[in-house]
């Protein structure tokens, strides 16, 4: 199998279900409701891949990245479900919609944008809702988890056939994204989870490094037990 395929071996089909809200970690709330906001990037995340399918993207890897845009709709679906049931910052969804639109305007590859989007944004907001999040949002960003996975993986692998690199403008967006989500958190908390700095520079790690392994506990982040919730807020998986 070439790489693209062993990637599609991988997926596992799973559907959102939705869940009853529950209880946040003290003091993430409102960084809580921004990351939920970013929900709205998940659709452009996928019409991003979508062009890149109309232009020169490597034969071997169109089936794959089909299917990754239809788990981008999964993930949108997923998180409104959360942001029904927890409920939403008017303010928040207004600025993120902003931001929404500045990665949509970006002059670099959509392939480029969906690849630092997914690796150095989502990989850090799903550990955020693991460690900070409701039962609900921890087992929601744990499936959302395995997905982007091998999204990252396939937009690594085209960009580097492509020959393509993200500019600086696109870094400084990034920058500016997870800077805005993480505002409400300051560097003061004896949680690292609720300190700011400690996801800006996962963040970091993650753009220029392609890896954060202090997010490496995410692996044994506490998942809810199917004994401990309704049916309601468990996900259905094929």
């Amino acid at each position: 199998m070439n790489p693209y395929q062993k990637l599609m071996s991988r997926k596992r089909k799973w559907t959102p279900v939705k869940p009853t809200a529950g209880t946040c970690k003290t003091g993430a709330e409102e960084a809580i409701h921004r990351a939920l906001a970013l929900r709205h990037m998940e659709l452009p995340v996928g019409d991003f891949i979508n062009d890149a399918l109309a232009s020169e993207v490597p034969e071997v890897s169109r089936e794959l990245l089909i299917s990754n845009v239809r788990d981008e709709e999964n993930h949108d679906l997923a998180l409104n479900y959360i942001a029904d049931a927890y409920g939403v910052n008017g303010k928040a969804e207004k600025e993120a919609m902003a931001l929404r639109k500045a990665w949509v305007t970006h002059p670099d590859h959509t392939v480029l944008k969906a690849m630092v989007a997914e690796r150095a944004i989502f990989f850090v907001l799903l550990p955020f809702f693991r460690f900070n999040g409701d039962a609900a949002m921890r087992t929601t960003s744990a499936d959302i988890s395995r997905d982007e996975q091998i999204h990252v993986a396939t937009n690594s692998l085209v960009c580097t056939e492509l020959g393509l690199t993200p500019s600086a403008s696109l870094d400084k967006l990034r920058k500016a994204t997870i800077n805005w989500v993480m505002q409400p958190l300051t560097n003061n908390s004896t949680d690292k989870y609720l300190t700011k700095n400690f996801w800006l520079d996962s963040s970091d790690r993650l753009m220029y490094e392609g890896k954060a392994p202090e997010l490496a506990a995410t692996k044994s982040a506490r998942m809810p037990a199917f004994f401990e919730h309704s049916n309601v807020n468990l996900p259905q998986y094929a």
